[in-house]
């Protein structure tokens, strides 16, 4: 088989999980790449259709072992046409539980066919300065690692002559899928005076979330936590107020100091 060409879809509401394909495309070196970001509202709103002569590889990150469920509806509605597929997902050094499988289970019901799959590291999203947790990563030796895949992935598909001669793709996880979908419901962010309205948080909050009018007005139903707002903010105006999700950076620090490994299927 010959790569024509790869679409590139992921959800990266803080640069991770882009970072991340994108290291993976420059292994692939494909002629062309498609990059469908649907990280906004609107980007999800527009359907995808895919042929059986271009590779799909689609990216997201790990929300509490699982794909972050307001990603379900898009994904589902992705029309393929035996597609050869890569599923990765990115999870911020606890675990990826069942996540790359509910992926690849997603894909397969939209006509795709996985032939790889991958879970690699990024700074988690609660993370900050005090308390860092997988920060810088995905790093260098990450990266590089994105770029072997891409180029096994590449070999993969040139050994065979149609993608009826792949063998069926196997990644770790159990049914049924273990983890929670709900979101949090919780006031986490303090925004402080330093606050210039600028409007950036609304921009990047990949719900809509945050009011552009008035950026400490936050929609706690909507809202994600993701932290991208937080790590977006050019003054530093906004952190995470002691609650919950402060508690929860404390034990992500406290059990999860060892870095873990990416690892890939094929």
């Amino acid at each position: 088989m010959k790569i024509e060409s790869v679409k590139l879809v992921y959800f990266s509401p803080t640069g991770t999980t882009k970072a991340v394909v994108q290291g993976i495309v420059n292994g692939i070196n494909p002629d062309t790449t498609e990059l469908i970001d649907i990280t906004s509202p609107e980007a999800r709103r527009k359907p995808l259709e895919t042929s059986d002569n271009e590779l799909l590889i689609v990216a997201v990150p790990v929300y509490m072992g699982r794909v972050p469920a307001l990603l379900n509806e898009w994904l589902n509605s992705i029309k393929a046409h035996n597609t050869p597929t890569v599923c990765v997902v990115v999870y911020g050094n606890r675990a990826y539980e069942n996540a790359l499988l509910e992926l690849k289970d997603i894909v397969v019901c939209c006509g795709c066919i996985p032939i790889a799959g991958a879970a690699y590291i990024g700074e988690h999203s609660f993370s900050d300065s005090e308390t860092p947790v997988a920060l810088g990563r995905p790093d260098e030796d990450d990266l590089n690692n994105t770029k072997i895949f891409g180029q096994k992935i590449r070999e993969k598909i040139e050994s065979v002559s149609s993608i009826s001669n792949i063998s069926e793709l196997s990644v770790p996880g159990s049914y049924p899928y273990e983890g929670i979908t709900k979101l949090w419901d919780v006031d986490f962010i303090e925004v402080s005076d330093q606050c210039t309205q600028c409007g950036l948080c609304a921009e990047v909050c990949p719900v809509g979330a945050v009011d552009s009018e008035n950026s400490a007005m936050i929609n706690k139903e909507k809202c994600i936590t993701c932290c991208a707002c937080i790590k977006s903010c050019p003054e530093n105006a906004r952190t995470i107020k002691p609650g919950p999700l402060r508690e929860a950076q404390k034990r992500l620090i406290n059990l999860y100091k060892e870095p873990k490994k990416p690892e890939y299927f094929l």
